[in-house]
Order: structure tokens, then sequence, then C-alpha cells
């Protein structure tokens, strides 16, 4: 099974435009990286996405673990892997400035385990919970539960202000759930689990043990380096999407774009851009 073909592939064309927009050099280099390895996956990916995806029942009960390291990397379209990869553009150049570049590529590789095992903890839990073992099969694909942790990041590094989630002012320590159930609301093919799995490693990070360990574990530069390039400035609050995989169809779309490309965005703010987006997507479904 192949991943849904659009012909064309515009979400890959304007992701590279809005890359080359912003300048590869003012692109800091894990976020530049992080951005090139998901565009290189999408085009040569290591395996079809019904052996790439993550679930209960390929991962855990089938010992499949390698899916832990190929499910964030892998995405069901082109603008899926877009809305991912502009919501790292911003969140990267945003999180690697302040953190440094060594930290923050701890960061992503740290996240991007965690956010599988977590994601699988709680499709487990549902399905024991519920008795329904449809949950074991849910099976899901993207680099946003890796977004909606770093969100997280963000908010605690800048705290106060508001998020307008669908028109709607919430304090932005409040954002991330307010968004993980406007999203799932709008676009119900997006994966809960996975959303909140990625806010939970977040948390895990902002407020639990999990930075200690990490710095614990490496012991060998501080989180404190700055990446020593130009100061950027983003106004951002957008949604991520982290996608379940459905081998017989129903894909699953959002991610958030920066917002000041007005290039690109027709000046649109990032909450208009995305319920544009999101339309445009349910309309896709339709049609």
């Amino acid at each position: 099974m192949q991943r849904r073909s659009r012909g064309i592939n515009a979400g890959l064309i304007l992701l590279l435009s809005q890359i080359f927009h912003v300048g590869i050099n003012n692109i800091p280099p894990v976020t530049l990286a992080t951005l090139a390895l998901n565009v290189w996956f999408f085009l040569n990916p290591l395996k079809p996405l019904y052996e790439s995806c993550l679930s209960v029942e390929k991962c855990y009960q089938q010992k499949d673990w390698q899916r832990l390291l190929l499910s964030p990397l892998h995405h069901a379209d082109d603008w899926h892997l877009y809305f991912n990869m502009a919501s790292m553009l911003w969140k990267g150049i945003n999180l690697e400035r302040r953190l440094g570049s060594r930290w923050f590529a701890y960061i992503i590789v740290t996240f991007s385990l965690l956010t599988g095992v977590v994601y699988l903890f709680l499709e487990f839990a549902l399905a024991e919970f519920t008795d329904e073992p449809g949950f074991r099969r849910n099976c899901a694909v993207g680099f946003s539960g890796v977004l909606f942790a770093l969100k997280v990041l963000n908010n605690h590094y800048c705290p106060g202000g508001f998020a307008n989630i669908l028109g709607f002012p919430v304090p932005n320590r409040f954002a991330c759930w307010a968004e993980l159930v406007a999203i799932h609301f709008i676009s119900p093919g997006t994966s809960f689990a996975g959303h909140l799995a990625g806010i939970l490693v977040g948390l895990m990070y902002t407020h639990g043990p999990l930075k200690k360990i990490m710095e614990k574990c490496a012991g060998i530069f501080p989180s404190n380096i700055h990446y020593p390039g130009q100061q950027y400035h983003f106004n951002s609050s957008g949604y991520s999407g982290y996608q379940d995989y459905y081998p017989y169809g129903r894909p699953g779309y959002p991610e958030e774009a920066p917002m000041n490309y007005n290039a690109y965005t027709a000046g649109l703010s990032e909450e208009e851009q995305l319920e544009r987006a999101l339309r445009a997507s349910l309309w896709d479904r339709v049609t």
C-alpha cells in the first residue's frame, strides 16, 4: 500500500519555497537537518506506510521495534509533511537558538522515541480499559507527536500571552490542551493519543524528571548553549497533527505553518491559515 498520491506534490513545493524564503543560512543546523531528513524519507521511504506506522499490535505484540524510529519520519502525503515541517521550521529556529544545537538535537532524538513509547502505552491502556482491541491496531505516522512536545517547551520558555484557538483567546499555558481538543474535533482522522503523547512528554521535560535524567545521561554539555546566529522573530500558536494511518484510507492532515511569510499566506494569521487548510482537507475528503 502506497501513500496517498495527489499528483504534483504541492505541499512539498510550498515547504521548499518557505525554507528558501527564510534562507537556508538562517536556519540552525539541527532544525535544517531535521527538515532535510523528513523530506528525504518522504521522497525515499525506507518502507511502505503500513510497515512503518506505529501500533501496539505491530510494535509491541509482534516486536517490530524499528517502527519507533521509522514512524516519526514518514508522512501520509505531501500536505501532512508540509504542515508538520512548516511547524518544525518555526519551533526549531526558536528553540534551537535558545537551547543550543547539541542539546536541541538531543531533545529531538529523545522526544521522537518517547512520544512513540507513550503513544503505545496510551493505546494499550485504552484497549485494556475499554475492552476494545481496535486500539491495539491503531497505526500512526508523522512527526507531530514530537511537535506537540516542542510546543509545550516553547510555551514554557515563553509564558504569558494568549493564543487564538478557533476564535477564542486561550492562555498560552493551556493552549496545547485546547489545540488537542480543537484539532481532534475539526479533523477526527488525526490521532488524539499521538497528540496527547507529545504533550505528556513535553510536560515530563518541563515539570517532571525528564530534563534532569537527560542531563545526567548526557553529562557532557549543558542545556543553555545558545546558537550563535541571527535573531528571529515569529508569532505562532498554531496546531499540530499526529496522524493515524489507515491502510485503506482516511488520512489526516493538519500542521501549522509559520506566520510571517506574507508572500505565501496572503497575510492570514496562523489560526486563519489552519482553519482554511482544515476546511480544504475536509472538502477534499468529500470530493
